[in-house]
């Protein structure tokens, strides 16, 4: 296990390059917040994880337990998915919003429609974190000159 990568994992490169390329800036693994987040976007106040199905049991084809030690990997799941609850719940506390991008998710059939629905949800939130811009329809100013007939 001391080989796996918790860092510039391939799924987490795609999010980054997609998140990049749109114009979203972010930071990466900031150990002042809870769970050491795969992506802090501070100017949305919303951090991204990107979990692997199998390292936290996402209920996919991809997150089988393997046939041997059965006992030790689900005691190891578990603790994976009770601690992301927790650091998810931390982070909601101190005002965070949470947003996880399973590993399937990127998988080639659906990773446009997955990356498409990140970037419509992080504008979204920008935009309830930004009340100035949820203008009513009946506030919105109009300058046009009035309409006149012409003969």
């Amino acid at each position: 296990m001391a080989a796996i990568k918790s860092k510039d994992t391939k799924p987490e490169l795609i999010v980054r390059k997609f998140l990049f390329k749109k114009g979203f800036r972010y930071r990466l693994n900031l150990n002042r917040l809870p769970g050491h987040p795969d992506i802090v976007l501070k100017k949305y106040r919303t951090v991204i994880f990107v979990n692997g199905c199998f390292w936290h049991g996402h209920d996919c084809k991809f997150a089988s337990i393997p046939k041997s030690n059965i006992q030790f990997w689900k005691y190891k799941i578990l603790r994976n998915q009770e601690r992301d609850k927790l650091t998810i719940q931390k982070l909601a506390n101190m005002g965070w919003n949470s947003i996880t991008v399973w590993e399937c998710q990127l998988k080639n059939n659906v990773r446009t429609d997955t990356l498409n629905a990140l970037e419509h949800t992080l504008n979204s939130i920008f935009l309830m974190n930004n009340k100035k811009y949820n203008l009513k329809q009946n506030q919105l100013k109009i300058a046009a000159e009035e309409q006149v007939e012409y003969n």
